[in-house]
């Protein structure tokens, strides 16, 4: 990120990843039409608001805690969560729109109404909530980006890591989900140094998934591919 700006006001952020894919079928964009805007958590874009005041979390969810999902696919673990726990107010925040199309076609088949959903990049969802606001973060299966010299682009970053403790309360809940081994390496190197700490005790606390976890897609593609889940769980310290 660079002091240059867009006419609207917004830091120049190089986004790394696709924002749509094959094209989507009629009912996948009858929902994006119909469902997203009333689904949205509010003014998240630069556009409908440059000054970036914080979302209206107690309008949204009253007294609720807030948990949210970053890059949440096809939404199977999303609206799993947010059915499972309709005592919590639920964010999801997915650039694909293929996946939120998918997302909203779960919506409609399951009674979710703590659940909202961000069509666009996390860190602008960063901006607008209010410090130490989120109790609990979900991180399933981030895009790898294999090729060392693509690294840096992997969320568990500097840059990335330090706006996402800036919204997480104290003692608030990291989980982090992946099957390639060099972006564990990654994530237990670079959370802690964000003020986190890695409260696996034995081998079983990252080789066996949550209690209340839910497979998705990606992660049975790691299975069929022979590749390992880890399950990895950081509390929030400073």
């Amino acid at each position: 990120m660079t002091d240059t700006k867009h006419p609207s006001g917004a830091p120049w952020r190089n986004f790394y990843g696709r924002f749509k894919g094959h094209n989507l079928r009629d009912s996948q964009q009858a929902y994006l039409e119909e469902d997203l805007a009333k689904l949205s958590p509010g003014a998240v874009g630069w556009e409908e608001n440059p000054n970036r005041d914080n979302l209206d979390l107690e309008g949204l969810f009253g007294d609720k805690p807030l948990w949210l999902e970053i890059g949440f696919g096809g939404g199977e673990h999303l609206i799993h969560q947010a059915v499972q726990n309709p005592d919590v107010g639920m964010i999801g925040a997915e650039p694909y729109i293929n996946g939120v199309a998918m997302l909203l076609g779960k919506i409609r088949e399951l009674d979710a109404p703590n659940l909202r959903v961000h069509a666009g990049d996390v860190r602008d969802l960063f901006d607008v909530l209010p410090d130490g606001c989120v109790s609990k973060v979900f991180l399933n299966y981030p895009d790898p980006w294999p090729k060392k010299r693509h690294h840096r682009r992997r969320f568990v970053t500097h840059e990335h890591l330090q706006a996402l403790a800036k919204v997480m309360a104290i003692g608030a809940e990291l989980r982090v989900a992946t099957d390639i081994e060099d972006y564990v390496r990654q994530t237990l190197e670079e959370v802690p140094r964000a003020g986190f700490e890695w409260i696996a005790e034995s081998a079983a606390d990252w080789k066996e998934p949550w209690s209340d976890w839910v497979s998705t897609r990606y992660e049975q593609k790691a299975l069929r591919e022979g590749r390992t889940p880890h399950y990895l769980t950081f509390v929030r310290e400073t």
